[in-house]
């Protein structure tokens, strides 16, 4: 029987005769002298088990919809997960504006994309450095974790150490991407990572620990503030002061949502910031909404280390009329390739737009409401969830958005407790049990804007069932 060829919908090179067209462009007889680099014993033996192929449009979507049901969504559950990708409340005018052709689908470099889109960016900057008490911010990178690791990198430069100190607490994720950063050991560029003890009462930074560490050979200290745990560093100001007399940079990563509540980072000493945009009016997109800030004081010494685009704003020849535009684009990897600062990174700056606007339509005293609201929902969830038996909050105080949650007198796990709670249609907190096996059976719970009084009780009502 004979096979009809045809294209598949979704594939542009599987039109009939395009592969033998190509081939014949670059005279190449097969495709298989194309891989003759590649060892034979790296193809695969068999085939990949993949699922039929979906010829129309109807089939591919009732395939996906059926898939998608099988999923649980923060709209359908109550949802006290944070962690690193947070449920925020997305104003409607966020996604009208970011979903605007002239953003969503502009061409890098064209006239007619620039002009709008460079002045977006240029708000996105102003904005957060103004939250932030610094001057120069960077477009964003991929995630809070690159950015970490960009900065650090910075830090090494400037200071010409290879090495830093991290907290032991972080989230192991971000920790991972920090130390890809730092690279391995066997290579020239390895920035080593020592890790620094938290306080057991205060679940912050262990000051004694940390200046049993400090000393001339390392680049930077990096701390968060409020940490992974969501605990708010009291000793920032101390913590930079001793890297500073230790001729160490100081780099703090920061929730940008707390600033109206919280000390901004230049003020207390800050060299360099970092932090996650993805609070800033994007929503969690399965994890796929974030991105990263890097923000640094306008000292030259640190323009000439960031690794991705910068933007600025300058007079034109007709007076009272500015113009923006990349300034310092030279020593990213777009400007220099391999000889460039770092890597630069790609396809968040649609991002940055929606943190403009969200940034925008907050406003300072905005982020003093929004701060003082999350503060109080989330201290009044941690006061409700400790009247129950057996249930008991690690550090009741001095937390933002997050806290730590302690099974132990219950005799349940983190999974036993989270799984009773799915049946009630609420995601629990994050288990810690296993990546901070000291804190014992504990979760992180996260509590926002999003969530009312009405939500808190249910919460305490399904875990004081779950618990019996």
């Amino acid at each position: 029987m004979t096979v009809e060829s045809r294209a598949h919908p979704w594939m542009a090179i599987s039109a009939p005769g395009v592969v033998e067209q190509m081939l014949q462009e670059i005279g190449a007889k097969t495709v298989d002298e194309l891989f003759e680099q590649v060892p034979k014993d790296h193809y695969r033996k068999l085939p990949p088990d993949l699922p039929p192929t979906l010829l129309s449009e109807a089939e591919l979507r009732r395939d996906l919809l059926g898939k998608l049901r099988k999923n649980r969504t923060c709209e359908e559950y109550l949802n006290f997960l944070g962690a690193g990708c947070w449920q925020h409340h997305v104003p409607s005018v966020v996604e009208e504006i970011v979903g605007r052709t002239e953003f969503m689908t502009n061409v890098w470099g064209s006239p007619q994309s620039d002009v709008g889109r460079n002045q977006a960016w240029f708000e996105f900057s102003s904005q957060l450095g103004a939250l932030l008490n610094m001057d120069v911010v960077q477009l964003p990178v991929y995630s809070w974790g690159c950015a970490a690791g960009h900065a650090i990198r910075m830090a090494a430069r400037l200071t010409g150490r290879k090495k830093v100190l991290v907290p032991k607490f972080i989230d192991p994720e971000r920790l991972s991407v920090i130390r890809t950063y730092c690279e391995p050991a066997e290579m020239k560029s390895h920035i080593e990572v020592v890790l620094v003890e938290a306080d057991p009462d205060s679940l912050c930074l262990d000051m004694e620990d940390l200046k049993s560490k400090i000393s001339s050979d390392v680049a930077a200290v990096y701390f968060e503030n409020p940490s992974y745990v969501g605990m708010i560093e009291a000793a920032g100001a101390e913590i930079a002061q001793l890297a500073r007399n230790n001729g160490a940079e100081t780099i703090v990563g920061v929730d940008p949502v707390s600033l109206g509540v919280i000390t901004a980072p230049g003020d207390y000493g800050a060299d360099i910031a970092v932090g996650p945009t993805q609070p800033l009016g994007v929503h969690m997109n399965g994890g796929g909404g974030v991105g990263g800030f890097l923000a640094s004081r306008d000292e030259e010494h640190y323009v000439r280390q960031f690794n991705g685009f910068l933007v600025s704003i300058t007079e034109t020849m007709t007076p009272g009329e500015y113009g923006f535009g990349l300034a310092c684009a030279h020593q990213n990897s777009y400007g220099m390739r391999e000889d460039g600062n770092d890597w630069t990174g790609n396809s968040v700056y649609l991002w940055a737009v929606a943190n403009a606007v969200y940034m925008s339509l907050l406003g300072p005293q905005g982020f003093v409401e929004l701060g003082q609201l999350i503060i109080s929902r989330a201290q009044f969830a941690a006061s409700r969830l400790q009247s129950i038996d057996g249930v008991s909050v690690s550090s009741p105080t001095g937390f933002f958005k997050e806290f730590v949650v302690n099974f132990d007198g219950t005799g349940k796990s983190v999974a036993e407790i989270n799984t009773g709670l799915m049946r009630s249609g609420i995601f629990g907190g994050k288990d810690l049990s296993a990546e901070i096996p000291e804190l014992g059976q504990s979760a992180l719970y996260c509590v926002t804007e999003i969530h009312n009084a009405a939500d808190i009780e249910t919460l305490v009502a399904a875990m004081a069932e779950v618990v019996q």
